[in-house]
């Protein structure tokens, strides 16, 4: 089992006792405004999304972590890497991705979580590419995936939202050159 730990977090496989704290992350609205269409997300909804980042883990050998913050091991969020399957232009192509609960802003937990989240895709995966995809206007993910090395290769539309998005890659070569495979 994959477990990755950083100074201030342990990113791991999920729990049934995430299921209740990962709810209330996604029913915050303000949490959710840059996901997809904004919506919020109830616990039946988050347990079916749990389920599917647990099966992407089992089929791909990679997914979303469950981000737990070391001093408490309370459930701060995800971090981790998926297939962007709702934007079917990338494909093929893995995403690094996050969300925190709004506790947890604002600290730079997010961007401590991808870097090892990041780290673990060119590592451990032997990923050639690795993607993120923000809203326009959510400005702090757009500082974590520069923090990232990532640039923009393309902006388009979300189809599943009809909101416009930029897409940011870094390749394996960037990344090591970058002197950050062995950071």
């Amino acid at each position: 089992m994959v477990i990755l730990e950083t100074p201030r977090l342990i990113l791991r496989r999920w729990r049934e006792e995430d299921i209740a704290p990962m709810a209330a992350v996604n029913a915050d609205p303000e949490v959710m405004r840059w996901i997809r269409d904004g919506g919020v997300r109830d616990e039946q909804q988050t347990r079916d999304g749990v389920r599917a980042w647990e099966d992407e883990w089992d089929s791909r050998g990679f997914g979303l972590f469950a981000v737990e913050i070391r001093s408490t091991g309370e459930l701060a969020g995800f971090t981790g890497l998926s297939v962007p399957g709702f934007l079917p232009e990338v494909l093929p192509a893995v995403e690094v991705g996050w969300r925190l609960g709004r506790a947890h802003w604002g600290q730079g937990l997010a961007t401590e979580a991808a870097v090892a989240a990041v780290r673990f895709g060119f590592g451990e995966c032997g990923l050639e590419r690795i993607v993120s995809i923000v809203q326009v206007g959510n400005d702090a993910s757009e500082r974590i995936v520069t923090k990232l090395g990532m640039r923009p290769v393309r902006e388009t539309v979300n189809p599943t939202s009809g909101r416009p998005v930029r897409v940011f890659a870094l390749s394996a070569e960037q990344y090591g050159a970058a002197g950050r495979l062995l950071a």
